[in-house]
């Protein structure tokens, strides 16, 4: 049996990471992956409830993180570990990182008590690849009205997302293996191709496999 892959698409909103997971996903399909699509925070029954008071409902810092950890528990048991162990690929729209750039640099929670909840929560688990969507805030700013209604974290001033931005690249320089950085202001077309790349690069897949 194949290994399981764990893959996690980040960036700021607007970024336009979830653009192009189902195109990865396909990718992976086409090449004899069975791929499992899910999201974060959700991807379970609980996660997705406490998804959606996390989006709308007025809380602090420290509310948004239990939340967010608990979801992630939850999605682990349930949905991420079962389908790496039968040798799935899991692609997953945010994880950790996401909490260590928006609670830890956008709303300036303490790190360290993050570091403490990611060991007891994820229990050593970390994704294999995260492909980084990096983008300037202010041009992420203008793709996200071009398209919905702003939820509670989409509403925070560009500030906030350029603290955000700097989360992650703290995040990337901190563990650079794992990490592979998209440069999303260019064409869709362009930043597709630079995903998947980086997806063929490591190798996971039958060498006939990846041309295409």
């Amino acid at each position: 049996m194949n290994p399981g892959r764990f893959v996690t698409f980040e960036g700021i909103d607007g970024a336009g990471k979830s653009s192009h997971i189902e195109a990865l996903a396909a990718w992976a399909r086409a090449r004899g992956a069975e791929v499992v699509l899910t999201r974060e925070p959700g991807g379970t029954p609980l996660a997705e409830t406490l998804r959606a008071l996390f989006l709308h409902d007025p809380m602090d810092a420290l509310t948004e993180v239990l939340l967010m950890f608990a979801a992630r528990r939850d999605h682990l048991a349930r949905v991420i570990a079962p389908a790496l162990a039968r040798g799935a690929w899991v692609l997953c729209d945010r994880f950790t990182d996401a909490t260590f750039a928006y609670q830890g640099a956008g709303r300036g929670f303490d790190p360290a008590v993050l570091a403490r909840l990611e060991g007891w929560v994820q229990e050593g688990r970390q994704p294999d690849l995260t492909l980084w969507f990096d983008v300037a805030p202010a041009l992420a700013a203008q793709r996200r009205a071009a398209v919905r209604a702003a939820d509670r974290l989409e509403r925070e001033d560009e500030a906030f997302f350029e603290r955000v931005r700097a989360g992650y690249a703290a995040r990337a320089e901190a563990d650079p293996a794992r990490f592979a950085r998209i440069d999303a202001a260019q064409a869709l077309e362009v930043v597709r191709a630079d995903a998947v790349a980086a997806l063929a690069a490591r190798g996971w897949l039958p060498e006939e496999a990846v041309d295409g």
